[in-house]
Order: structure tokens, then sequence, then C-alpha cells
């Protein structure tokens, strides 16, 4: 049922309701804390193979898990549960995730942990979703998504440095997991100013939108594929720099500075989302995947690695404002919008798994022809939906 609010709702800013800027805040907030552990996994799982916790093969599958959870979770709570009790939702997801993460301590085997981390990331999507669905009632929702973006990343680069600085050298994994135990108690006051509810989105007359339009699977598509690219050369970038001579401490460092850079991607695209074409922006994050792929496998000087590293770590957090355009474009009803956070993740988690699949030897070589060729791909159907797009016009886009 839509109800009269969100069918005359007249707010610049809102198709339905009116949250404030606290309001606002809190919800991203809520959706950071899901995303957390994306920024802190390396850290983290590094630090369990180093115990012995894990070895080199559970420490994937247990990282390919939780992405893989936090989509599916991401997906449930979006399409599947209604925006109605959220300050109650969100506080119980906060202390859900508190517990998991605590529990880690009693972890003793790869399958507890394995569990622990899968369930972990089911509730994880579940609180991007409170973020995600807000986003999807924004008149400006590219904007929202970019400040959804930079708090996640700031957060995320804070909590690495502090981790990685202090956290991990005393106290070990567990302390790590008893750190974010602790942001998400912390987190309980935030959820308490979260809305008590969203409202339903208006329905659109006469609209053929939805998840299951053609547009709508391509637009996934694009992102999945695109993102699959990125995510094979970044898993594999210390050995392809050592195939390039570079050496592991080197390529460290170059992570470590695409972090401050991917902070500011993400500011800048925020403050360019509504004026930068999403079309344009996209046709240019794929050329730079490809054309990274490309320079790096021609044994490039320390120099030339750089630029490529830093402009793909950019990348991460600059594109996600406009993969919320290109679902909005897609789907005027606004629900696949809320699968975009399922479908970076998605992307994120097949593109190394698939690229392996190519290595031989620990020869890396093959993973750039992979990543461009799925880089390609994504262009080619991104130019496809653009064929389709222009068929009909969007009638929700303000």
């Amino acid at each position: 049922m839509i109800n009269t609010q969100s069918q005359h709702n007249s707010h610049p800013n809102w198709l339905v309701g009116s949250p404030t800027k606290v309001q606002v805040a809190a919800a991203l907030w809520m959706g950071s804390i899901g995303l957390l552990i994306l920024g802190l996994q390396p850290i983290l799982l590094g630090a369990m193979f180093t115990e012995a916790r894990l070895n080199l093969d559970e420490l994937a599958l247990v990282a390919t898990a939780e992405l893989i959870t936090i989509g599916i979770g991401s997906v449930v709570f979006g399409l599947a549960l209604s925006t109605r009790h959220l300050k109650l939702k969100s506080a119980v997801m906060m202390l859900l995730i508190a517990g998991l993460n605590q529990s880690m301590f009693y972890a003793h085997t790869p399958h507890k942990i394995l569990g622990i981390r899968a369930v972990t990331g089911l509730i994880e999507g579940g609180a991007v979703a409170v973020a995600m669905e807000l986003i999807a009632r924004s008149r400006h929702a590219e904007f929202v998504g970019g400040l959804f973006v930079t708090l996640q990343t700031v957060a995320q680069s804070l909590l690495a440095l502090l981790f990685a600085l202090w956290v991990i050298p005393h106290f070990g994994s567990n302390g790590g997991f008893s750190a974010l135990a602790i942001v998400g108690i912390a987190s309980l006051a935030l959820a308490a100013l979260v809305p008590s509810y969203y409202g339903d989105l208006p329905k659109q007359a006469g609209s053929a939108g939805g998840v299951l339009s053609l547009k709508a699977i391509i637009s996934l598509l694009v992102i999945v594929l695109l993102i699959m690219g990125l995510g094979a050369i970044w898993a594999f970038l210390e050995p392809i720099g050592a195939q390039n001579g570079i050496d592991g401490k080197t390529v460290g460092v170059m992570l470590s500075a695409s972090l401050a850079v991917q902070v500011v991607a993400a500011l800048v695209a925020t403050s360019v989302a509504q004026r930068l074409n999403y079309r344009a922006a996209l046709a240019g994050c794929g050329l730079i995947v490809i054309g990274s792929a490309a320079v790096l496998s021609q044994k490039p000087s320390l120099a030339v690695c750089w630029v490529a590293v830093i402009l793909l770590g950019s990348i991460w957090t600059f594109i996600v404002p406009f993969f919320v355009a290109l679902t909005l474009d897609a789907d005027p009803k606004r629900d696949t919008v809320l699968l975009v956070p399922a479908a970076t993740l998605t992307g994120a988690a097949m593109g190394p798994l698939a690229a392996s699949v190519f290595i031989v030897d620990g020869n890396v070589g093959p993973v750039l022809p992979f990543s461009s060729s799925v880089a390609l791909g994504s262009m080619v159907l991104l130019m496809v939906f653009i064929l389709i797009a222009r068929r009909r016009p969007v009638t929700l886009r303000t």
C-alpha cells in the first residue's frame, strides 16, 4: 500500500519523507558499519594467517564468503523487509554485529571462523540496506550516495591506520575484532537517531521498471563486470608488481597511498556526481581499468606503476555514485538501486576467483588480459544499455 505522504510529497530533496541532516548521517553511518570490514579485511585476515588460524586457501574462502553474504544480506533486507521500525532494527543489527565480532574469540577452527564471518556478513548487509533505502528516496541520490561512500571510506581509512599501528601489534586479530565490537556498541547511540520509518516509494504510472527488466539486468551486469576487472588486478597487485621488478614493500606503500586517494576520490565524486554524466564517468573508469592492465603487462617503470595503481585505487570510491545513477536510469521504481552494493561485492569477490583460474605455476601475467576482457565486456554492455535507454524517457529523475 502506498501512503498519502508518498504520493504527494513535495520536499525539494526527498521523494518521500523529510529526514533531517542528523537522521541522514545516522542512516548512512549504519551502512558504513556494514562495510567497515571491506577496508579492514586485509589487516584482520593477514593477522589470522600470521597467527596460523587460517592458511592461504582458508583465508581466501573466509574473505569471499563475507563479501558474498554482505551482498546477499543487503538484497534480502532491502527488497524483502519493510522500512518500518528502523530504529529498533538498526539497534538490533548493531548489537548482533558487535556480538558476532566478539565471538571470534571462541572461533578456534577455520570452520567456525568461516561460519561466524558468513553470518556477520548477512547482518552487515542489513545495515548497508538501511543506508541504501534512504539513498533510493533522495531526489539527489547520486549526491547522497557520494556522501555514503565518503563516510565509509574515511571510517575505513582511520580504523585501518589504528589497527595497523596499534590494535593488531598489541592485541592480535582478536583485539581487532573486539575493536569492531566496540564500534558496534558505540553505534547504538546513532541507531536511535535513524528515522523510524522512511515511507513507501511512490509508484510510477505506466512504468516498466523493476529489477527484472532488461535495462535493470544490464545495468547490474555492467557493475559486476567492471568491478570484476578492477578487483582481479587489485587482488594480485603484489605478484604483478614482483613480475615488474617491484618489491612487496613498495607495493604495500602504493596500496597505503591509494587509501588516501580513495578518500579524495569519494569527495570529488560527491561534488561532481550531479553534474558529470554517469555514462562518461563509467566509460572513463572502464578505460582506466583496461589501460592500466595493458600498461602493467608491459613491464613499465616504477613511476608509471605508481600512476596506474593510484588511478585504479581511485576508481573504488569514485565510481559508486555513478553506479547509483546508472541503476536509477535503468529502473524508475528505484528497486534496482538497492542492489548496487550486492552487484559491487559480487564483482569484487568473483574477479580474483575467476582470474585465479588462469594462473599457472605462479605466473600472474594472464590476470591482466582477463581484467581487460571483463572490463571491455562491461563497456560493451554499457553501450547496449545506452541504446536501449533511448527508447523511453526516465520519469522519476529530477
